[in-house]
């Protein structure tokens, strides 16, 4: 699927791609022209619905007595009516996947004429392997069975599978659906390529990501981070970003939302510290992007696409006097070649169908099997071991009792605080426990099964270690600050 002739002519910050129905065409003298097309349209096709975008998924508002986005009070408002009905619908698109990815890849002739299940259930033999393993589960959670079994009666319990099916899955069925329709405002009326024209000469030097990224990363920061990544697997797979661009995004940009950092504090009873502790967040947040995507595993991905063709160039064109020209002709660009209502429901539908179908047995599956391993057992604990040292070098308090949730945080980023909430009593230990629990970032339970449910190349062998990297990273920032906000 990708062009090995294009990467050849791309470098780290210039993409050209000729003859792309999202860039400008090269003159005889190897410039670029101004686009042609784009006087004709409109201002306001991009104007309103990029607002509306912005509208859904990046500005907090006030609902009853409390900050949240209008996506979420939309999906709350859509759960409280099929609340009792989300977990059949889960359980039965878990099982249908399950199914379909063991008979369609039998049928292959058949699959030709139909490419959405083509690409939804023809997947390699582990991850079909996984989906199944996410039927059994799920099953086993909805009908309560096994609950007499000394080994099965651990995947139905409440802190189990029955938090992934009756909490998380019965959440992102919700927001996959929403999301799915919605994006398309924040996607296809140019914001991207308006933002990437604006960013490109920040986001491609710090972070060696696209400028187009930022709309990723505010969407995850202000937003959630479920909608970030679903944002950016979007754009991979239509082409805008390469195999490392996409891996740095979504395990670098894809933060918690606001809401949920200020539940993480809360568990732990340090609500009144949390000014310090997001902008702490958010400082640890802007290091660990600027390191974490030029060392390996992130370093070693290839700069390749999975559509060929589709990337925009980063060159401002001289023609263009400043970048929100440029930007702006980008984005009615975009719009000029955009299919109408039509495409737009569609994608949409394409959209949702790839994440229920396709993501949501994963994180059934792992998710399950990650909250047995942290909440019945001692591997975490011994895992964390060698974090000990590190602790006590810098300095925390009961760093031997710190030191069993450094790791568990990679199974679910609630676990943390809820086992400092548990066993131990010192403010600042607490404090920086809830901080690195949220920077660590990424976790199996949600993000983390998104991301190896996705087409995008990271194992999770690789995603531990970014994880552990990102682990690092924030005690050597954290703590040293927590001992000045505490002393």
């Amino acid at each position: 699927m990708e062009n090995s002739e294009q990467q050849k002519k791309n470098s780290d910050s210039t993409i050209n791609t000729s003859g792309c129905s999202d860039v400008p065409s090269h003159d005889s003298r190897g410039g670029q022209t101004k686009f042609s097309e784009t006087a004709n349209v409109p201002l306001w096709k991009f104007i309103v619905p990029s607002a509306a975008g912005i509208l859904f998924f990046m500005i907090p508002v006030k609902y009853n007595d409390s900050w949240t986005l209008p996506v979420k009070i939309l999906a709350n408002f859509i759960s409280n009516g099929t609340g009792e009905f989300l977990p059949v619908l889960c359980t039965f698109i878990v099982a249908v996947s399950g199914l379909l990815s063991i008979v369609l890849p039998f049928c292959h002739s058949s699959l030709q004429k139909y490419p959405i299940l083509n690409r939804t259930f023809s997947v390699p033999l582990i991850w079909r392997l996984i989906r199944v393993s996410g039927v059994f589960f799920i099953l086993l959670t909805y009908f309560g069975i096994g609950a007499d079994n000394p080994f099965l009666k651990y995947i139905s319990l409440a802190n189990t599978g029955g938090f992934i099916l009756n909490d998380l899955l019965c959440n992102l069925i919700i927001i996959f659906a929403i999301a799915s329709f919605l994006l398309p405002l924040l996607l296809d009326f140019g914001l991207p390529e308006f933002i990437g024209a604006l960013m490109t000469r920040v986001m491609r030097p710090l972070f060696k990501i696209p400028g187009r990224a930022a709309v990723d990363s505010l969407t995850s920061w202000i937003g959630d981070g479920t909608l970030g990544v679903m944002l950016t697997l979007n754009q991979y797979e239509q082409g805008y970003y390469t195999k490392r661009e996409a891996a740095a995004i979504t395990t670098t940009f894809s933060a918690v939302s606001i809401t949920f950092t200020i539940i993480i504090l809360s568990q732990v009873d340090l609500l009144q510290y949390f000014g310090l502790y997001y902008l702490l967040i958010c400082l640890t947040g802007f290091f660990c992007a600027l390191i974490i995507p030029r060392i390996p595993p992130l370093s070693m991905k290839k700069d390749e696409y999975l559509v060929k063709g589709r990337s925009i160039g980063e060159d401002i064109p001289p023609e263009y006097s400043t970048l929100t020209e440029y930007g702006l002709a980008l984005a009615k660009r975009k719009i000029s070649s955009h299919g109408g209502f039509r495409q737009f429901l569609g994608s949409g539908f394409r959209n949702a169908f790839d994440m229920w179908f396709g993501v949501m047995p994963v994180v059934m599956c792992i998710g399950t099997v990650s909250l047995i391993v942290a909440n019945y057992t001692h591997i975490f604990d011994y895992l964390g071991m060698p974090f000990l040292p590190l602790l006590e070098f810098l300095q925390v308090p009961q760093a031997v009792e710190a030191s069993k949730t450094m790791i568990v945080g990679f199974c679910d980023m609630f676990i943390p605080s809820i086992i400092a909430a548990e066993i131990i009593q010192n403010e600042m230990t607490k404090f920086i426990i809830a901080t690195v629990s949220v920077t660590q970032l990424i976790y199996l339970s949600e993000i983390g099964g998104l991301i190896l449910g996705s087409k995008i190349p990271i194992n999770i062998f690789e995603l531990f270690a970014v994880f552990i990297e990102r682990t690092i990273i924030s005690l050597f920032i954290i703590v040293p600050l927590a001992h000045l906000i505490f002393q």
